[in-house]
């Protein structure tokens, strides 16, 4: 709650929770407590935080544009690209060189839901290459690589002999560059085309639009 309304990173918000600083209804807050920011009174430092309407935002981010929100020196962020009186913040992350669907929301329970590993939401990409994709190392990444010292799998087309649909429900950071640089491949571009069941339909780079009620409940039950 206090990430997506922009108090701090969601670390950030732990410090401010261990330090003592965050309350509910009053009392003060603990680490992995749950409040409604609709109905309860979160404070930080005394002062409450608005309630806001509840904002669902369907983006296709440009390349160029980063998503973080704590880089307070980035001269393109995508919170710039959207215009809403509520203050909304990108689901997850899209590297800067990357374009292709963000979800922007003010709603920390709908972030965590898409971005926690447990809920496995698939995000799929198009990738294009450096170099050409050999049939063995599709079905490498498809058996799984591994990153970090811990497998991961992919469900990858191959469209063409540089080019490849790829679906994860990793989140880590860079993780299909990291894919194809574990079968000795690198991705020149890089555009994601879907969230869960919603794609990129007749969205431009840089525009936007309101997902409806029944694509954020479809993406709460993925």
């Amino acid at each position: 709650i206090l990430s997506a309304a922009g108090i701090a990173s969601r670390r950030k918000s732990e410090e401010l929770i261990l330090q003592g600083r965050v309350s509910v209804n009053g009392r003060i807050a603990a680490i992995g407590q749950k409040a409604d920011d609709q109905k309860d009174r979160i404070a930080v430092d005394g002062t409450e935080l608005g309630v806001q309407k509840k904002k669902y935002i369907l983006l296709y981010k440009p390349s160029g544009y980063v998503t973080t929100t704590a880089d307070r020196f980035a001269k393109k962020k995508v919170t710039d690209l959207v215009s809403v009186p509520e203050k909304v913040y990108p689901v997850g992350r899209l590297d800067a060189d990357a374009e292709g669907l963000l979800i922007l929301t003010n709603d920390g329970g709908f972030a965590n839901r898409l971005m926690h590993p447990r809920f496995e939401v698939e995000k799929t990409y198009m990738v294009k290459l450096r170099q050409k994709l050999y049939p063995e190392d599709v079905e490498q990444i498809r058996r799984g690589v591994f990153v970090e010292g811990r497998r991961v799998a992919a469900k990858i087309k191959l469209l063409q002999k540089d080019v490849a649909e790829v679906t994860v429900h990793e989140g880590r950071h860079k993780i299909v560059k990291r894919l194809f640089k574990a079968v000795g491949n690198y991705v020149h571009r890089i555009t994601r085309t879907g969230i869960g069941s919603i794609g990129i339909g007749k969205l431009k780079p840089g525009q936007w639009r309101e997902l409806s009620k029944e694509e954020v409940n479809v993406l709460l039950s993925n």
